[in-house]
This record gives structure tokens, C-alpha cells and sequence, in this order.
């Protein structure tokens, strides 16, 4: 599992339905349970018990609420007495127990959970501050849903998938408990809980919305940013690896196209360069170069500029970085939104039906996102296909074995990174297979109630999936570049660069003669989780806890 790359540690985080961010949740949700106690603020229970009042009074006169005392979807016509409401809510959740697939990871259970908190207390959707408090009690002692990953269609939200959210609050079927799977009832008596009990609205408030949806979106995007960097890490390397010119990184190439994530790109990119002795500039090659002396024609010893997935690296990787700067505005408004439906209005005071539980905004943001992450795995591909090929390599040896004399008796035998490059555009093309947008496949279902929907979800675990190939990839190509700068003399490489060699060294060695990279793999794919690299590279990490209200959890 992904890590987090910072080791700040607050008590708690203080929900209020408003300003909760995304980069929040996925530190509560990498970091895990109980790291991060959340609570709902004052102010929140007041809003959320304004409601409440609201929804009894119309139960009371025996209006038809949708969803409380009437049926669900095209079932809205029928019409049920106020003694049938809370049944009602309970049966919601069972019969919509038909998820499909592997179970969600710890993190994204973890996310949905704070996510749906959160939403809840925003106020209007009509349910009881003690059933945000059960289930933030949940996510402090580690028992958490275990969730199916397919069955939402991203609207009416994620209604499979957050009934068994639902389920473990009622202690019906299994949760993982500090890391084991076990019955719900079992775990919550453990831990000295009492299953929730359901009143009139509270079982649709928490499953029709799209917390699921917007779990994966958060994670996704949390793990495209480190990607990012990766990718700016990656590219000091191949021009340190092909003694390449950098001049394509100057701020002023940049400052003339100044998109912010380009322009942020390159300076990353001239930062891990810094004090380099392998990289060179246009100057560089001023000064070595051979004059014509009169001749019309001269073949120069260097090119002037390097190849398209060198020299347009940051205008390729400040693509993912702009995207994510709209994408996670967008998932921040998602995660502060009462997503469900109908919504109560306690000042005006009003019922209201709506869509809200549309996760088009999510779905849109992670088809988005999923096609510039994926980009990077086809930069870095083509980087590594330079570095690997003697045609093109500036002097390394062939496929970046070590050079034998032909007297050697080991001359031949060895291929060093071959079999790497074909894994790593075999990875590389998963990665693009998997950028087909999700959003556009809606499906008319439930009697044509549901007949237009977001498929955010899809489009959600998509970028998380893109995500993880795009790592491997990485790691691949890592793992190459690690192995070109020891050929060139690690000592010229820049400082940064050394420090992440030794790291990548802590668990590589130097590839002397062939053997099995694998492991490697997994163990480079892990330091890019973890945002190892960055520190390694003397970067700060982003601090993406700096200035919330992260209140003391024992003011709740």
C-alpha cells in the first residue's frame, strides 16, 4: 500500500462538511486508523440537528418524503405509513448487499468512511449526529467495511458499494478488524459497540452518495502527484545517463510558455541537476565543437538538442501537474458536498429532490487524470528505450551490460536490461489500453429510473489501475538509469542523483552479469509509494497538512 510522504502526525481532524481537502483524507487514509481521529465540529451537529427536526415534522403530517416513506427509484409512487420508515431504511441495505469483484483496499475503505462522515455533517441530509460518530468510531479502532469494487454506476452514487459501508454500522456481515476478516457483530462487540440501529432516512443518507467514487479519486490523485516527480527524477537521470544537453530545462525556454506546471517541471528537473558533471548544456557543446574551416558541410560530434522525450519532458509531465491542480479543486468540492438525496432545508424550512449523488465531476476529473498519468509511463518508456539501445546511448554499452573484453569468457552471454525494456513497454502499453474514457459508457437501468449515469466510479479505479502501472514502469526504467550512471561514474552525477542511486542501491545491486530484476522491481515500486525518492533527492515533500484546523481530538 502507498504510503505517506511526510511524517507529520496531528490528533485529529474536525469535520465540518466544508473544508475538509483531499489531501487530507489521504493522509487519514495512508496513514490509517487511528492516526487520524476525526470528529464532527460543534457547529456541524447543530446543523445536522436542525434537519432532523424538519424530517420529523413532515413524517409527522404524513408528507411523502422519497426514499423515507415512499419506495426507491421508480418505486417512488409507492407510498409507505410513518411506523414503516426506519424497516424501510434497514431493507435499503440488504438488498443492495450485491457487490462484485475483489474487496477495495484498507485505504480506500478508510477514505470512503471520512468522506461520507464528512458529507453527513455538512447537515441537510437528515440523519443524527450519533451515526457519523459511529462511524468515525469505526474508522479510529480499525473496523472497517469490506467493500466489493464493482456495482456503482456513479449514480444514484455508490449504492452498492456504501451499503456495506451501511452494514457494518448495523453489524451485519463481515469487516476487517485491525487487519483481520471477521463478523461484523463480533468485531463491534469487541470494541464495546452497539450495531446502529436505523431511523427514517438514514440508511439512503448513507448509501446514496459518492464517497466511493470520490475514495479512489483522492488516492488517485495523491498518487499521480509523487508520479510526477518521479518522472522529473527520472529525466535528470537520462540526461545525466546520455551525457545529455540540458539546456531544454532553462527557465527562460519555460518562462516563454509559462504554464504553471511546466514551468514548476522544469525547475524540478534543474534542481536534481545541479551541480551535475554528466549532464551538459548548449554551451558545452559550443566549446567542443569542431569548426567548418571553410568547408560547406560538417557532421558535428554532439547533437544540439536532445530527442522529443528528453528536451519536451516538462512540457509532457507539467500536463499531469496542471490537470491535478483542477482535478483535486474539483474532488475538494465533491468530499465537502451532501451527496445524497432528498435534502432538508432546516432555515427556510423546504424539502428538496435533487441529483447531487452525479459523480460526473469525478468521473470526468479521473478520465482526465488517468490519460496525462499515463502519459508519463510513454515518456519514460521512451526514455528508457534510449538509454538501452547502443544506437542511441552516447557510448553506454549495449542494453547496459558490462563491457567484456571479447577474450572474456563470459563475452555474449549476458543481455543485461533487454528483457527490462520489454517489460516496461509491455507495462507501458497496459497503461495507455486503459485511458478509454468511462465516463461516456452510461447505461440506462433500474425500470429507466437511473437512465443517465456518471460511471465515475469506473473512471475512478481506472486512474487508480493507470496509477500502478505506470509505478512499474517507472521502477523499470529507474532501476536502467541507476545502472547507466554507475557505467558513467556515479561520482560526476549530481548530488541528488547520488543520493538516490544509494538509495536504489539499498535495494539493487549493480547488475555485474544477468540475472533476475523482479524483485527489484517490487522493491523500486515501493520506494516510489512511499516517496523515498523525494527525500533521497533532498526535495521538501509537499506539505499538504500545513494551515487546516486540525483541532485536538480530545475537544470533541
Amino acid at each position: 500500500m502507498p504510503g505517506i510522504p511526510h511524517t507529520r502526525a496531528p490528533r485529529g481532524l474536525a469535520l465540518d462538511g466544508a473544508s475538509l481537502s483531499p489531501h487530507e483524507v489521504a493522509w487519514a487514509a495512508r496513514g490509517g486508523a487511528p492516526a487520524a481521529r476525526a470528529f464532527i465540529t460543534d457547529e456541524a451537529r447543530k446543523r445536522m440537528r436542525g434537519s432532523l427536526g424538519l424530517k420529523w415534522s413532515l413524517l409527522e403530517r404524513e408528507v411523502p418524503v422519497y426514499g423515507v416513506t415512499t419506495g426507491f427509484g421508480d418505486s417512488c409512487v409507492r407510498q409507505i405509513s410513518p411506523d414503516k420508515a426506519a424497516a424501510l431504511q434497514r431493507n435499503l441495505v440488504l438488498y443492495h448487499l450485491n457487490g462484485v469483484g475483489p474487496a477495495a483496499t484498507s485505504d480506500v475503505a478508510r477514505a470512503t468512511m471520512l468522506i461520507r462522515a464528512n458529507a453527513l455533517s455538512r447537515g441537510p441530509s437528515a440523519v443524527r449526529p450519533e451515526v457519523v460518530d459511529t462511524l468515525l468510531e469505526l474508522l479510529a479502532r480499525d473496523v472497517l467495511p469490506l467493500i466489493p469494487e464493482r456495482g456503482s454506476l456513479g449514480a444514484s452514487g455508490d449504492l452498492v458499494p456504501l451499503c456495506y459501508l451501511a452494514a457494518a454500522l448495523i453489524g451485519e456481515g463481515d469487516v476487517s478488524h485491525r487487519g483481520r476478516v471477521r463478523p461484523a457483530p463480533d468485531a463491534l462487540r469487541d470494541e464495546g459497540l452497539a450495531p446502529l440501529v436505523l431511523e427514517p432516512k438514514e440508511g439512503i443518507a448513507l448509501i446514496n452518495g459518492t464517497s466511493f467514487t470520490a475514495a479512489y479519486g483522492v488516492l488517485a490523485a495523491w498518487d499521480a502527484r509523487e508520479l510526477a516527480f518521479v518522472a522529473e527524477l527520472a529525466t535528470a537521470m537520462t540526461l545525466e545517463a546520455l551525457r545529455g544537453n540540458a539546456s531544454a530545462m532553462h527557465s527562460f525556454v519555460h518562462e516563454n510558455k509559462p504554464h504553471p506546471g511546466q514551468v514548476r517541471s522544469a525547475a524540478t528537473v534543474r534542481a536534481l541537476l545541479a551541480g551535475s558533471r554528466l549532464a551538459t548544456s548548449f554551451e558545452d557543446v559550443l566549446l567542443r565543437r569542431e569548426r567548418l574551416n571553410g568547408r560547406g558541410f560538417l557532421r558535428l560530434g554532439d547533437p544540439v538538442q536532445e530527442r522529443y522525450s528528453v528536451r519536451c519532458a516538462p512540457q509532457v509531465i507539467g500536463v499531469t501537474h496542471d490537470t491535478l491542480d483542477w482535478v483535486e479543486r474539483w474532488l475538494g468540492v465533491e468530499i465537502n458536498s451532501s451527496s445524497d438525496n432528498p435534502l432538508f432545508d432546516a432555515e427556510e424550512p423546504g424539502l428538496h429532490l435533487g441529483g447531487n449523488f452525479y459523480a460526473g465531476h469525478v468521473g470526468q476529473a479521473m478520465d482526465s487524470l488517468k490519460v496525462a498519468v499515463a502519459g508519463l509511463a510513454d515518456l519514460l518508456d521512451r526514455q528508457l528505450a534510449l538509454v538501452v539501445d547502443e544506437k542511441f546511448n552516447n557510448g553506454l554499452p549495449p542494453n547496459l551490460i558490462v563491457p567484456r573484453e571479447p577474450v572474456d569468457p563470459e563475452a555474449g552471454l549476458h543481455h543485461g536490461f533487454k528483457g527490462m525494456q520489454i517489460a516496461a513497454s509491455a507495462v507501458t502499453a497496459e497503461a495507455l489500453k486503459n485511458t478509454g474514457p468511462a465516463s461516456v459508457f452510461s447505461r440506462s437501468t433500474e425500470a429507466h429510473n437511473q437512465d443517465k449515469v456518471s460511471m465515475g466510479t469506473i473512471a475512478a479505479r481506472d486512474a487508480r489501475t493507470v496509477n500502478g502501472l505506470v509505478r512499474e514502469a517507472a521502477a523499470i526504467h529507474l532501476l536502467a538509469l541507476a545502472q547507466a550512471i554507475e557505467l558513467r561514474g556515479t561520482e560526476r552525477a549530481a548530488p541528488a542523483v547520488r543520493a538516490v542511486h544509494a538509495l536504489i542501491r539499498d535495494h539493487s545491486a549493480f547488475v555485474a552479469r544477468d540475472r533476475r530484476l523482479d524483485h527489484d522491481v517490487a522493491a523500486v515500486v515501493g520506494l516510489i509509494e512511499s516517496g523515498a525518492l523525494r527525500r533521497a533527492a533532498g526535495l521538501p515533500d509537499t506539505d499538504f497538512i500545513a494551515g487546516r484546523r486540525l483541532a485536538d481530538v480530545a475537544a470533541a
